[in-house]
């Protein structure tokens, strides 16, 4: 145990994490990572998730399945019915994921931050797509927040309140980590990286956006309203015709490894209870809340 500690507290000094993380070929070993995790053996099952294990906290205890026939399974694994009790009150907007909370605030001319003394424009985020380009003055003094998937977490993603999915605009691009030291170094990061923007529309007819952002390792994520799995072939921006209508908490697709999604909504939301940065939610917990 203490050799685990040193190990992981080794790595996981800050120069040395981002040299590890980052200054690697990235997309190369994000590719090799997708093929191995495909392979169905199971010495390379056993032995993936005992590495895997003995370096996050790795907990599969509320998985619906406790045998894998491939690391990919265990990264996308399902949850006992149950496990993610969803808010039902009809004002909240719930957390699409497990994850920690990163930076969130105002927009203000368009302005949002990755990181404290990082900020990005949300148009670079959004790119050149004619799609977008409506979105900036919708969500102006609005809200927004980061929500970062650990490797270890559940990496499905669920709609947040009955809400309608309406275009799919996928962009390529590299795959930096997100991790807090990341955010901290590079500029723009997460309009770098390959992302998707959900267009979304609440019943009431509210619109926001959620936007998945790969990293490394993980640069491919699933929608099911989408045919394709979206990865580093597909050079973007692409404008994918999507509808689907989706009941709070129902699941809309999923990451092949741990991430990050942005949420962004308009004016007239407030914070729920307990969102701070740093703090950890679960997926169906209440993130804002109508006024």
């Amino acid at each position: 145990m203490k050799i685990r500690q040193h190990v992981q507290k080794w790595i996981l000094q800050e120069d040395l994490n981002f040299l590890l993380t980052n200054r690697i070929p990235r997309i190369t070993l994000t590719r090799f990572v997708g093929w191995w995790s495909q392979i169905r053996h199971p010495w390379v099952v056993r032995g993936s998730l005992a590495v895997w294990r003995w370096f996050s906290d790795l907990d599969l205890s509320e998985s619906r399945k406790q045998h894998f026939s491939s690391v990919h399974e265990c990264f996308t694994r399902e949850l006992l019915p149950g496990a993610r009790p969803i808010d039902p009150d009809p004002r909240a907007l719930t957390s699409p994921c497990d994850a920690i909370v990163g930076a969130c605030g105002e927009i203000h001319e368009g302005q949002v931050f990755q990181a404290k003394g990082f900020p990005y424009n949300l148009k670079t985020l959004l790119g050149d797509s004619t799609a977008c380009s409506h979105w900036a003055p919708v969500l102006e003094g609005g809200k927004f927040l980061t929500l970062r998937l650990t490797s270890s977490m559940y990496h499905r993603f669920h709609a947040p309140h009955d809400a309608a999915l309406e275009h799919v605009t996928y962009i390529s691009g590299d795959t930096w980590n997100v991790n807090p030291i990341a955010l901290a170094r590079v500029e723009q990061l997460f309009c770098k990286n390959e992302r998707a923007v959900l267009h979304m529309r609440l019943h009431n007819g509210i619109p926001f956006l959620l936007v998945p952002v790969a990293a490394v390792l993980v640069a491919s994520m699933r929608l099911h309203a989408v045919d394709v799995l979206l990865n580093l072939r597909y050079k973007g921006p692409n404008e994918i015709a999507a509808h689907a209508d989706y009941a709070k908490g129902q699941e809309m697709g999923w990451f092949e490894h741990g991430s990050t999604i942005l949420v962004f909504v308009p004016p007239g939301f407030d914070w729920a209870p307990d969102i701070t940065c740093g703090s950890r939610i679960r997926m169906g917990q209440a993130l804002l809340k109508m006024d």
